[in-house]
């Protein structure tokens, strides 16, 4: 392939006023330069990888937190299995000292078997932790958490948060895609995926592009950035992202929020019940329908409301907390079960 990615714009002395006001707003990645260099956290990652390991397992409760192993034989990718019917990887539970000694162990290996710990809450698992290395730009309502692996590579998939990623120790690769090039990144299973969302099936270390041509289309619009210890990265709301470890030892310290109304139904769920509700009418239905979705749902043409008095506009006016709880359970009598 011949496309260069463009680098993420780099944004420096970014405090919380910054951010909110110049770059959320622009809805765009933005890697942002040393904003947790003071950590202490990454103050031992910059002494040793054992000093990082020490100092975390230092907060380490009994608490037992998920943990990926996959064989050396995947060179890190965690992924599907070669019949798509399972994984290449296993998941356990183990406390995070022991995930960090087996890490160290490794350290050396040449050919080291891929181990990630992920999706840790901090404040249980880590108490006092988050106190000693916090952060004032996410929203309080955003719950820290810690991933803590070596050379792993977890494949390209969309978060449905807006995202603050801060390398604490090691290195990490980011590529990021804006949400329309989901055509271009060849999805796999929505219904069995590796960790919750949907993911790019293209290796991106060997991509096959009689299979996935349109590929190269993707890379042409991915913006990249290579991490240090206490540089973060600003990953907007739905955009696709493929993150590579870097080190034998890398730990991300990451903040999700969503600015939705937490009783609106999931948007991946309405795509899941699009797809056995939309997908297979007449192509004529289709298109009706995606002329009704362009003005009422995403606005085309303006407000669809505009001609109706506000005391009149209904549920087209907005969701109010008793729709959104009548249609709920609406929503469920039509599927067949009961509201809760």
């Amino acid at each position: 392939m011949d496309a260069t990615p463009k680098q993420i714009p780099i944004w420096r002395n970014v405090d919380a006023a910054l951010f909110r006001e110049q770059i959320a707003p622009l809805g765009q990645p933005a890697v942002l330069k040393d904003l947790v260099a003071d950590w202490p956290v990454v103050e031992a990652a910059k002494r040793s990888p054992q000093a990082l390991a020490d100092y975390i397992a230092g907060f380490a409760t009994a608490q037992p937190a998920a943990v990926v192993t996959a064989p050396a034989a995947v060179k890190g990718r965690f992924f599907y299995s070669d019949d798509l019917n399972g994984f290449n990887f296993v998941t356990d539970k183990q406390p995070l000292d022991a995930i960090l000694a087996e890490l160290m162990r490794h350290a050396a290996d040449a050919d080291p078997p891929a181990i990630a710990a992920q999706y840790v809450d901090i404040p249980s698992t880590l108490p006092g932790f988050d106190r000693a290395n916090g952060l004032s730009l996410p929203p309080p309502s955003a719950t820290p958490r810690i991933w803590i692996g070596n050379q792993v590579i977890v494949a390209a998939h969309f978060d449905l948060f807006e995202n603050i990623a801060c390398v604490a120790g090691g290195r990490r690769r980011f590529t990021l895609f804006p949400p329309e090039q989901v055509r271009n990144l060849y999805v796999g299973p929505m219904e069995r995926t590796p960790a919750g969302t949907p993911i790019s099936m293209v290796d991106f270390d060997a991509p096959n592009l009689t299979l996935y041509p349109r590929f190269e289309q993707a890379m042409a619009s991915a913006q990249v950035a290579d991490l240090e210890p206490g540089d973060a990265i600003y990953i907007p709301y739905l955009w696709w992202h493929h993150v590579r470890s870097l080190e034998p030892l890398n730990v991300l310290v990451n903040y999700w929020w969503n600015q939705a109304d937490p009783d609106v139904v999931s948007p991946q769920l309405l795509m899941l019940l699009a797809l056995i509700s939309l997908r297979d009418l007449p192509p004529a239905y289709r298109q009706a329908w995606r002329g009704a979705f362009d003005h009422w749902i995403f606005q085309t043409d303006g407000d669809p409301t505009a001609h109706l008095p506000p005391q009149h506009r209904g549920a087209l006016g907005g969701s109010t907390p008793g729709f959104l709880r009548s249609a709920r359970a609406g929503l469920i009598r039509a599927l067949g079960g009961q509201p809760g």
